[in-house]
C-alpha cells in the first residue's frame, strides 16, 4: 500500500509541474521555469522564445506520458510491478545529478536563477525523492 501511495504521490506532484509547464511557465513554483532569467530574456527575440516554449511544453507531454503510466500502475498493476517501477523511477531520477545538476548549479552560480541556491534546493530535494522511491520500494519486499 506505500508503494501505490509514493506513486500516486508522486504522479500528483508531477501533474502540479505540467500544470505550471502548460499554463504559468513563467511562475517561479511548481518546478516552473520562471526561476530562470533567460525565459524573460527569451521574450526579447520571438524566433527563440517560441522554441523555449516548444521545449517547455515538450517537456510538459513527456511527463504526461509517465504521469498516466505511473497511475495505471498503482491502480492496476501488482506489488512486484510497483516495487519494480518505483527502483526505475529512483535508477532515472539518478541521471538529473548527471546533466541537469551540473548546468543548474552554474547558473546558479553565474546569478541567472532566482533565488539564489535555488540548485542546492532542488538538488535536496531531487534526493530525497530517490530516497523516498527506494525506501517504498523495499519496504514492500
Amino acid at each position: 500500500m506505500f508503494a501505490k501511495i509514493v506513486i500516486l504521490g508522486f504522479a500528483l506532484l508531477e501533474l502540479s509541474n505540467v500544470l505550471a509547464l502548460y499554463f504559468f511557465p513563467g511562475s517561479k513554483q511548481a518546478n516552473a521555469v520562471g526561476v530562470f532569467s533567460a525565459w524573460e530574456k527569451s521574450r526579447q527575440f520571438p524566433e527563440i522564445h517560441d522554441f523555449v516554449q516548444y521545449l517547455v511544453y515538450w517537456v510538459a507531454g513527456a511527463k504526461l506520458i509517465f504521469i498516466f503510466l505511473l497511475v495505471g500502475i498503482a491502480l492496476f498493476g501488482d506489488l512486484n510491478l510497483q516495487r519494480m517501477s518505483l527502483i526505475a523511477l529512483a535508477l532515472a531520477t539518478l541521471s538529473f545529478y548527471w546533466r541537469l545538476f551540473p548546468l543548474i548549479r552554474k547558473m546558479d552560480q553565474n546569478g541567472q536563477i532566482t533565488p539564489r541556491n535555488y540548485s542546492k534546493t532542488l538538488g535536496v530535494m531531487i534526493f530525497s525523492l530517490i530516497l523516498l522511491f527506494l525506501i517504498a520500494a523495499f519496504m514492500s519486499l
